[in-house]
């Protein structure tokens, strides 16, 4: 019952920040590079703060839960827990992304120190990092659903 519980959470947890990494990447981020700086940076004054209240407790979810649910497969012994692991791990690897580059290039927008003439080059890196964050998100949540599907 708790492992197809501990299962079921990560599978959940892990699709809707992987899906929100998706959405953030597809829509979100070529509306900020097709508006002009200014209309950028004022817009990033309030929504910011908003990305960030909600991304935050869903990335800690998204890493926790599946890290919590491999320390359990580990211990508990069993062929089961490669899944597990690896979702952790790949979670754990989005969470370094965003402290190695997201937190300063966020206060950089939030503080407009990226410059007029910078923006376009730094939501140009912003967006291929979060391509890279979306990508191994998706992985992780690809390895979920084969860890509830017990393959």
């Amino acid at each position: 019952m708790i492992t197809m519980t501990l299962l079921g959470l990560t599978t959940f947890v892990l699709g809707l920040f992987a899906g929100s990494m998706l959405t953030e990447a597809v829509i979100l981020v070529p509306y900020w590079r097709s508006m002009e700086a200014k209309t950028f940076f004022d817009l990033h004054s309030t929504l910011g703060p908003q990305l960030y209240r909600y991304f935050a407790p869903l990335t800690i979810a998204a890493t926790l839960i599946p890290t919590a649910t491999a320390i359990f497969f580990v211990w508990r012994g069993g062929s089961m827990g490669a899944y597990p692991t690896w979702s952790s791990l790949s979670m754990l690897a989005t969470l370094g992304i965003y402290f190695l580059y997201f937190k300063a290039a966020n206060e950089s927008f939030a503080t407009g120190s990226a410059g007029v003439a910078g923006l376009a080059a730094e939501l140009r890196r912003w967006w291929i990092w979060q391509w890279i964050r979306t990508v191994i998100a998706l992985g992780a949540f690809g390895l979920s659903i084969l860890a509830v599907a017990g393959i």
